[in-house]
């Protein structure tokens, strides 16, 4: 089964050809899907229109949210809803187009685990859009070692499966195959048309760059770093403490051949002070990451690893079955 989950937020002028068209385009490939649209708290006449599409098609879900939460945030609640076996989440802006979906289908079915869609010719703004957006892009590659051109875009398909074993929060959406890719999701790009927005305005911005810089450092962090944060905060503290104690061991020096420390060395015996006691807050820091660590995979039943296949010889010895 194919789950479609859409974020919306305020797309009235967009909803309904929207519909017509991504039906039309799963009618031809699969009769067994659902598709979920995710009301982010929309102000216009978003809901209304979906509501009263929801009366004529059996297959169309809507989850209307408290209020606007974000776009990570309506992915995660269709994530949840959603029942297929393989989910596609797209735009409801109509930049995303129906069309491109059974190539992102296609490579689910040569076995990767998240078909991730490539803007190739962008039509955005060159200087507000585009090169901010090569920038994060190629950052976020050497960053998570995960190859894509567009980490971007949400039009994507995943296996459920290994959407199960990511969590989301704050705007991290956009980095799902780079969290994915710490359980050993296989990952592939597939090139997608970005036709010009219809109708409406964007909610993106040149602010939200930095907010990707942020969630870079993020995900650089909980790549590298989340069974074992003790590794970041340990080595800073290490080299905070080391510092801090050379600096005092050398003004001991002085003040024991009789020179005057506060008055001739005041600053740096601040300082060496200052990384001492920099150096015993990092590993203070570090032994907490590591409690709150242990105590979110424990309590939780979570595991640090995920598992893609176990096989097994049947007992009548006939063969090797799989699950």
């Amino acid at each position: 089964m194919l789950s479609v989950v859409i974020p919306i937020h305020n797309e009235e002028r967009a909803i309904l050809r929207l519909y017509d068209r991504l039906t039309e385009v799963l009618e031809a490939i699969t009769k067994r899907y659902e598709i979920i649209f995710v009301d982010d708290a929309s102000t216009d006449r978003s809901f209304d229109l979906l509501a009263n599409l929801v009366e004529t098609d059996s297959r169309l879900k809507v989850i209307r949210l408290r209020r606007n939460f974000g776009q990570t945030a309506a992915l995660s609640a269709g994530f949840d809803e959603a029942r297929g076996d393989v989910i596609v989440a797209m735009d409801g802006d109509l930049q995303h187009d129906p069309a491109d979906l059974p190539a992102l289908l296609q490579k689910i079915e040569e076995g990767y685990d998240i078909a991730s869609g490539w803007r190739k010719e962008r039509k955005d703004n060159a200087i507000m859009r585009r090169f901010p957006s090569r920038v994060a892009n190629w950052l976020m590659s050497k960053i998570s070692g995960v190859e894509l051109h567009d980490f971007g875009t949400t039009y994507k398909a995943y296996r459920k499966d290994v959407l199960k074993d990511v969590n989301l929060y704050g705007e991290l959406h956009r980095f799902i195959p780079a969290l994915a890719s710490y359980y050993g999701a296989r990952i592939a790009e597939v090139p997608i048309s970005n036709p010009p927005r219809e109708g409406g305005a964007s909610h993106y911005g040149i602010g939200r760059t930095f907010n990707v810089f942020f969630d870079i450092l993020t995900i650089r962090f909980l790549l590298r770093y989340l069974t074992s944060p003790m590794h970041f905060f340990g080595r800073i503290g290490l080299l905070s403490s080391v510092s801090g104690f050379l600096i005092l061991a050398f003004l001991l020096v002085k003040k024991i051949f009789g020179q005057e420390i506060i008055l001739q060395h005041g600053p740096l015996l601040f300082a060496g002070g200052l990384l001492l006691g920099l150096g015993a807050l990092m590993f203070t820091t570090g032994l907490l990451g590591e409690m709150m660590m242990r105590t979110y995979f424990e309590s939780q039943g979570r595991r640090i690893y995920a598992v893609r296949q176990v096989l097994t010889r049947q007992e009548t010895g006939a063969g090797d079955s799989a699950r």
